[in-house]
């Protein structure tokens, strides 16, 4: 399990590359790029902030969550802060498992946890001013799907 938080940009292609090279012999790898999506043509940047150690903590329990649900081989989780702009990559989610539907299942359940549930606060600054980010409601229905029932 890798799970990172950082202000530096990082390589998507070459962490996809590390990754795969030290699951070999799962039998499938998913991964996920996020990158900052603009607000109609007005977002002069994100600004993404975090509680450090409490941040790294709740990632890495929702992945050991992954792990033990999907029996992943494992997993990588790079998430972003600082001022970001329209199209940076925002963070990176890999999955690698013994047969594809874990990893996707496993891909889709971190990413839903990432985008309604794990410690990151988001800030949008356009020309008209500054608002805190909130998570939609979709965001909260999706990752209901993975409670049990």
């Amino acid at each position: 399990m890798d799970i990172r938080v950082t202000e530096q940009p990082f390589d998507g292609g070459a962490e996809l590359n590390a990754f795969s090279a030290r699951v070999a012999g799962a039998g499938a790898v998913v991964t996920f790029n996020g990158v900052v999506r603009d607000v109609p043509g007005s977002l002069q940047m994100l600004e993404v902030e975090h509680y450090p150690g409490m941040t790294e903590l709740a990632l890495r329990e929702a992945a050991a969550q992954a792990i033990t649900r999907w029996s992943l081989v494992d997993v990588l989780i790079i998430h972003r802060y600082g001022r970001l702009s329209a199209g940076e990559q925002i963070m990176m989610v890999a999955t690698a498992a013994p047969h594809r539907l874990g990893a996707f299942e496993a891909a889709e359940f971190l990413m839903d946890y990432l985008k309604s549930r794990a410690p990151f606060w988001k800030k949008e600054v356009t020309a008209d001013g500054e608002a805190w980010v909130e998570a939609r409601c979709s965001d909260e229905e999706a990752l209901k799907r993975w409670s049990p029932s």
